[in-house]
């Protein structure tokens, strides 16, 4: 095809973002949007100079014949209702995260999938930026050795408004650790290559949103945590994330380490760190400040290509070049149902152990065979 014509499902702000970037990549024309707001729905249609066909109800999006390809960006609770729709197609998918927030909305996507030919890919953008992407190509060439820790810090703002504060209540979002960290625990199972075992966190909210009523609600959503993820080879991974914290120069910090070197990834500034023991052990000096720098390359990693930085340093652009070439191609999804479904069962788990006050099995989340 010259083009892959674009469907849009939901154009609160990821939806436009896509918009965006679908407009930026070339080779691809956003041809109709649906969103029940109307607000949104101009917004996206002010984006595309009135060139796109607008509808208010998904459905009627689906029946259109208007599109080649769909990008469902609707808030997290209506993932599946869209979703069922959507699967009835062969239109390929590109589904936004967290997929679902119940697990079993996520075990029916998979079931209603199965007999599809077309793709189904679900939207987990930070693999993508381009020094998260050069580490985790470092790690898996076994520049660093056998991979035993990895450690994700987030340090930033309060989560943004959305249509209707929709994303201010855990019913909504499945919770922060699903909203927010999904991602992070994406990332985490993939630099591992590993499926999580066990889940420790601890979290709360602590500053955000307390002054806030909705229908006199207070909303719920937590804004710090801590999570400990274990894996089958002993591996661990953590996550800090604190949302009242956005006074940093680097908000997020992605490190891998392994039995012989060490990696750290910065954003935004794009900084790669790459180090190796036997580096340190053959230059230190004893009565050297810890922190001095020997044997640790210190570069920024750009990817010139990303016509669109957006609101993730590019990675929703180079996403999107993955999945036009996968539909073009016939390939498979990158990151199918069954990852992100996972993704968000890490999240339940860990507000189940905030909740209960211990240690929370994956397989008191996922049932047998996961």
């Amino acid at each position: 095809m010259d083009k892959i014509r674009y469907g849009i499902i939901g154009c609160g702000s990821m939806g436009r973002e896509h918009i965006e970037n679908i407009k930026a990549m070339g080779g691809a024309i956003v041809t109709a949007v649906a969103d029940p707001d109307d607000g949104s729905r101009n917004q996206a249609a002010a984006l595309l100079d009135g060139q796109a066909k607008l509808f208010e109800h998904h459905a009627d999006l689906l029946t259109s014949g208007a599109c080649d390809a769909l990008v469902i960006a609707s808030p997290n609770f209506t993932h599946i209702a869209v979703m069922r729709d959507a699967l009835a197609t062969e239109l390929p998918i590109l589904c936004e995260k967290p997929l679902v927030t119940r697990i079993a909305d996520g075990l029916e996507m998979i079931e209603r999938a199965k007999p599809r030919k077309a793709i189904v890919w679900v939207a987990q953008e930070y693999r993508y930026m381009p020094p998260v992407a050069e580490m985790i190509r470092l790690a898996h060439e076994g520049q660093v050795g056998t991979l035993h820790q990895v450690a994700i810090r987030e340090h930033r703002e309060p989560f943004y408004p959305k249509v209707g504060d929709w994303n201010r209540f855990n019913a909504n979002t499945g919770g922060t650790l699903v909203e927010k960290c999904c991602h992070y625990f994406n990332l985490m199972d993939f630099i591992l290559q590993e499926k999580p075992t066990r889940v420790f966190a601890s979290g709360g909210q602590r500053v955000n949103h307390l002054d806030e009523k909705y229908d006199g609600r207070t909303p719920d959503i937590l804004d710090s945590a801590y999570v400990i993820v274990e894996y089958p080879s002993g591996a661990r991974a953590s996550l800090d994330l604190c949302m009242f914290a956005e006074n940093s120069i680097d908000n997020e910090h992605v490190t891998i380490v392994g039995a012989e070197g060490k990696l750290e990834s910065l954003l935004p500034s794009g900084v790669l760190r790459f180090g190796r023991r036997e580096d340190w052990g053959r230059r230190a000096v004893w009565g050297q400040p810890s922190g001095t720098a020997r044997g640790v390359s210190v570069r920024q990693v750009r990817d010139t290509n990303i016509k669109y930085l957006g609101q993730h340093f590019g990675a929703s652009y180079v996403e999107h070049q993955k999945f036009a070439q996968a539909v073009r191609d016939g390939l498979p999804a990158e990151i199918p149902l069954e990852e992100g479904l996972r993704a968000v069962a890490t999240g339940l788990a860990a507000h189940k152990s905030i909740d209960e006050a211990r240690v929370v099995a994956l397989s008191e989340v996922l049932p047998a065979g996961w």
